[in-house]
């Protein structure tokens, strides 16, 4: 049950990020802002445990989780740090998917040879 949890709640998210992209003038950067921002407003209320404990990676892996990992790193840095781990928290808490990103983009790229538009 939890791969099906896991696929409708990734799949609505991703359908109503889609319906937004073709309904508005919004460009793709500002609504993954949004994302972000509104992962990380979830948290902040206490809402996304619960949320990611029923969806699993489909709460975890859109733009949304992300935001959430901020705030996690942010509100425990603020515990071990005070008022500068509102600064440094967010930081150590999204280094790692950041390096993958960047590492495994190299990669590809490596690999598959990508070519610009013409």
């Amino acid at each position: 049950m939890d791969y099906i949890n896991a696929f409708w709640v990734g799949g609505l998210i991703c359908a109503l990020v889609q319906i937004l992209m073709e309904k508005t003038k919004m460009m793709p950067g500002r609504i993954m802002v949004l994302l972000v921002c509104l992962g990380a407003g979830i948290s902040f209320l206490g809402l996304y445990e619960p949320f990611l404990e029923y969806a699993g990676a489909g709460a975890s892996v859109p733009l949304l989780g992300f935001g959430h990992v901020l705030m996690k790193g942010v509100k425990e840095a603020v515990d071990e740090a005070g008022l500068l781990g509102v600064f440094q928290g967010g930081f150590r808490a999204g280094a790692v998917g950041c390096c993958a990103a960047l590492v495994f983009g190299y990669l590809a790229s490596r690999i598959f040879n990508p070519k610009m538009k013409k």
